[in-house]
């Protein structure tokens, strides 16, 4: 009897244990089928697929995990959209910007350190004869060249010669790429100015012609008038003489305007030649003054001179005479005060220094910049005779000595022109 419930209870034993393994088999199948469905999503996921979820599960621990994967799955798809939308919108404005350059009637081209071409626009494809892929790689210098020894990083509105075409006239402009690489890249602007130079010859060529056969009918007026204020053709009465006077001011005037347009002529074709000498710089100025005096008196305002010690410069006196009597002038034109007109010589270190200064209306400071400019000028906003050109020839002279002239006005005060010349 002993014997038999014994072997009962091992037969109960083995079935109670043959009964919780099935059990456990059973959840760890359902584990591993879970594990499974989450390697998979997370495999759909790694490869771009982001549509992929899992199957709801009731069960309260896998839901949590369940859950939390899906959102994360949601998450990425929703980024992943926004990140397709930048990228396709990046596109269309790299597109745009890439037509636009292209369709620039200037050649631009990007190059590294070692003047190797790494991007280039379709125009200098066509000035360089050559097709946009093949030019990719080579030297910059295959196809251009500089006309004197400035390094191809400074180039500043240059002239170039593209040698595949020889005909045209190219400048160049350099600039530096700014980028957060350590490499060395710079953007360069060709630009076609064949056109602009033709213009500006044919311009320059009539004034040149115009003026010239304008100057000989004014000379002759200007000799005439002097034979009737001579009374070489017979007696005149004062108001008369007045209104000869007045007209060869006038006429005056039109001489000196016609001067300087031939002389600014001049300077771009040739350049200016100095006849320099040596010049003791206060008979020279007063010698000036005493000429500009009776111009000055006719709009009541007295020239001051007031000179340092007497200085020798070496100089072009007649030159030097046009940039001293055009800054006169200009005093004059501008001092609607009546007040004076002040002359100051001095010293700087290796220079002399001639001072012109009124206390006219002045200039603003948006036009100080422009003074200098070729054909910049205040006179029509006073209805008063002016090209523009006389500011401009003047400081082209002193150039030419190796000196400058500044400029420092204040509005309704003062304005003073400074000519530097060297020692």
């Amino acid at each position: 009897m002993l014997w038999y419930l014994l072997n009962l209870g091992i037969i109960l034993v083995f079935v109670l244990l043959f009964l919780i393994t099935r059990q456990t088999n059973k959840r760890w199948s359902k584990i591993n089928d879970y594990l499974g469905m989450v390697t998979n999503t997370v495999n759909s996921v790694r490869y771009g697929n982001l549509s992929t979820k899992i199957d709801e599960i009731n069960h309260p621990t896998y839901q949590n995990v369940t859950d939390s994967i899906n959102r994360m799955v949601e998450t990425l798809n929703d980024r992943e959209k926004m990140i397709v939308e930048y990228q396709n919108e990046l596109m269309r404005q790299n597109k745009l910007l890439e037509s636009v350059i292209n369709s620039l009637s200037d050649g631009i081209l990007i190059i590294n350190d070692k003047y190797n071409i790494l991007r280039v626009t379709p125009q200098l494809g066509e000035w360089f004869g050559d097709k946009g892929h093949d030019i990719i790689g080579k030297n910059i210098f295959d196809y251009i060249q500089i006309s004197d020894d400035t390094p191809i990083e400074k180039m500043r509105n240059q002239d170039v010669f593209i040698k595949h075409t020889p005909t045209n006239n190219f400048i160049m402009n350099t600039i530096k790429l700014s980028l957060d690489d350590d490499k060395n890249r710079y953007v360069i602007l060709v630009k076609d100015v064949t056109t602009e130079r033709e213009i500006e010859t044919l311009k320059e060529d009539f004034v040149a012609t115009l003026t010239h056969d304008l100057k000989v009918p004014i000379v002759a007026e200007s000799n005439i008038i002097n034979f009737l204020l001579e009374g070489k053709f017979g007696k005149i009465n004062e108001k008369q003489h007045v209104a000869l006077l007045n007209m060869k001011n006038s006429n005056q005037e039109l001489v000196e305007l016609v001067q300087i347009i031939l002389e600014t002529y001049k300077i771009k074709e040739t350049g200016i030649k100095l006849l320099k000498e040596n010049i003791m710089l206060n008979k020279f100025l007063t010698d000036v003054i005493a000429e500009t005096q009776p111009i000055a008196n006719n709009s009541g305002i007295t020239i001051n001179f007031t000179p340092s010690r007497d200085i020798k410069v070496t100089a072009d006196a007649m030159q030097l005479e046009r940039v001293i009597k055009n800054l006169i002038s200009n005093a004059i034109s501008h001092s609607n005060t009546k007040e004076k007109i002040d002359i100051k010589t001095g010293e700087l270190p290796g220079y002399i220094t001639i001072a012109v200064i009124d206390y006219g209306q002045g200039i603003p400071p948006k036009e100080l910049k422009l003074i200098f400019n070729k054909y910049y000028s205040a006179a029509k906003k006073f209805r008063k005779i002016g090209t523009g050109l006389g500011l401009y020839l003047s400081q082209q002279i002193i150039k030419s000595h190796g000196g400058e002239i500044t400029v420092n006005s204040e509005e309704n005060v003062q304005t003073e022109f400074c000519v530097k010349i060297p020692l």
